[in-house]
């Protein structure tokens, strides 16, 4: 098979376009379909329906679809892995994160790793969850960091943090006097929570339900820094980790208690495509993330 008419193929199909494959591969439109045109002919086999613009696979074009981006994806790691050697220190590091750890945690380590390796460049990009591991396992970024476990065929997945939560309230409730909070504190105070299938609200969720509280809940909020505001407003307590509120504590804008309730914490996890290169790079950014962890659970951040 020819791989140069495989890849046109294979870019049409993943842009959806002739003209985005031609900008891609820097050759004409009519060389591109030429190209898929040729590798119908050869097989005697129709790969595209045409519709009117729209470009959609046929069930043999889906088939060749799958294992052509194995293909591209193996050569993207060869070609990593050949620049890694080339280049020794230099190198692109891409990553996703959830909110929290990407806003919260993860900017400190990046900070550290540039120093020490200021040839390498870093993009980091913050995502749901679920599109995070949606990407990782196309090989779209190098590693990335989710709120919850998602298990997937294709990716490598351990837990690098587990964190508590605690609740917030605004300097003068009277919360915030107590050493910590007991599940029965909560009963009839309205609660702020973060928005449906997110890691704080499925805690908050689990926690109201397996102490059988009553609570109000007059917003449902989709991020961290709305969720802060609307307790410094006095609108409501929210359930959220000391470390996201580390600022507003030193500003002594708001408090932080703790929950009786151990088992109150949510875990971070790191994750990669099962088939990766691991670039020296890339290994002494994973390295640098379990020290900071680590430096974290002994309070030194």
């Amino acid at each position: 098979m020819n791989l140069n008419q495989l890849k046109v193929f294979y870019l049409t199909a993943k842009h959806g376009s002739l003209s985005a494959a031609a900008e891609s591969l820097y050759i004409t439109q009519p060389a591109v379909t030429k190209g898929i045109q040729r590798l119908q002919e050869h097989y005697e086999i129709k790969l595209f329906n045409r519709f009117g613009k729209k470009m959609a696979l046929t069930d043999a074009g889906e088939v060749l679809y799958g294992i052509a981006e194995s293909i591209f994806e193996m050569e993207n790691q060869a070609e990593e892995s050949l620049r890694d050697f080339q280049q020794r220190k230099r190198g692109f590091i891409r990553i996703l994160s959830s909110e929290s750890f990407g806003a919260y945690y993860l900017p400190f380590i990046l900070d550290r790793f540039s120093r020490v390796n200021p040839k390498v460049r870093v993009s980091m990009e913050i995502l749901p969850t679920e599109l995070i591991v949606e990407k990782t396992a196309t090989l779209a970024n190098d590693i990335g960091f989710i709120s919850y476990s998602v298990p997937h065929k294709k990716l490598v997945a351990r837990e690098i943090l587990e964190d508590s939560y605690q609740i917030i309230v605004p300097p003068g409730h009277p919360f915030a006097a107590k050493s910590f909070i007991e599940p029965e504190d909560l009963a009839g105070h309205s609660l702020i929570v973060h928005e449906k299938g997110s890691a704080p609200r499925r805690s908050t969720e689990e926690y109201i339900r397996r102490h059988n509280i009553s609570v109000s809940i007059p917003l449902e909020l989709s991020n961290n820094e709305a969720v802060k505001t609307a307790v410094e407003e006095g609108l409501g307590v929210a359930v959220i980790t000391r470390r996201v509120v580390s600022k507003e504590i030193g500003m002594g804008s708001l408090k932080a208690i703790p929950l009786s309730d151990p088992a109150m914490t949510r875990k971070f996890y790191l994750i990669h495509h099962k088939d990766k290169y691991i670039s020296r790079s890339l290994q002494s950014l994973i390295d640098m993330v379990d020290q900071w962890v680590e430096e974290y659970r002994l309070g030194l951040h």
